[in-house]
């Protein structure tokens, strides 16, 4: 049996992961927007090594080193953006102090800051599924302008370089204008930079 990190027992062909059951396939019986914060942790844990096993495959360098990164949140985000897809937001040395201030009040990301945000969503039987690894790097001044210094890429579940528009993020990330294009999870499971 996998190691989940969170409390979990087998029993014929199942698993009880902190108290939630689950079908050894990463199963529910709770719809999407149903679930608590302790079924989507549960989830995330159930299939985290193997998306991270099939990031890892391509030839994405930041997609084999993206796990030892810091974190931002203490679970998932719930659905929104990217596919209403949940969210797992680590940020790299170089940006992860910035970031966990969570405002917009500060100033640009330093250029170097590597957002990377695993995801996964829920089928509507309950079944978790693999989603992209997408990333964010801030770039220097009058690399990217157009997109405010942000060059955004992405990784499908088994490593290929997914193919996308940087004007398709852009669109979407400019919303955010004011927190230097980045949206943040939901402040009940951010962590703090102190």
């Amino acid at each position: 049996m996998k190691k989940f990190g969170l409390r979990s027992v087998t029993f014929a062909g199942a698993m009880l992961i902190s108290g939630v059951a689950f079908a050894a396939d990463c199963t529910t019986d709770k719809k999407k927007d149903d679930l608590s914060g302790e079924a989507v942790t549960a989830l995330f844990e159930c299939i985290k090594g193997e998306l991270r096993e099939g990031y890892a495959k391509g030839d994405n360098p930041w997609a084999k080193e993206y796990v030892t990164w810091g974190a931002t949140s203490v679970r998932p985000a719930a659905p929104g953006a990217h596919g209403k897809r949940f969210l797992n937001t680590l940020v790299n040395e170089t940006g992860l102090a910035e970031y966990l201030k969570f405002s917009d009040e500060r100033g640009p990301m330093p250029v170097g800051s590597i957002l990377a945000k695993e995801s996964f969503t829920v089928s509507k039987k309950g079944k978790a599924k693999k989603g992209p690894l997408f990333f964010m790097e801030k770039v220097a001044a009058g690399t990217a302008d157009e997109y405010d210094n942000w060059v955004y890429s992405a990784v499908q579940p088994k490593g290929k370089v997914m193919k996308i528009k940087q004007q398709f993020c852009h669109a979407c990330h400019d919303a955010f204008e004011d927190q230097d294009n980045m949206g943040y999870p939901v402040e009940d499971v951010r962590l703090s930079s102190n």
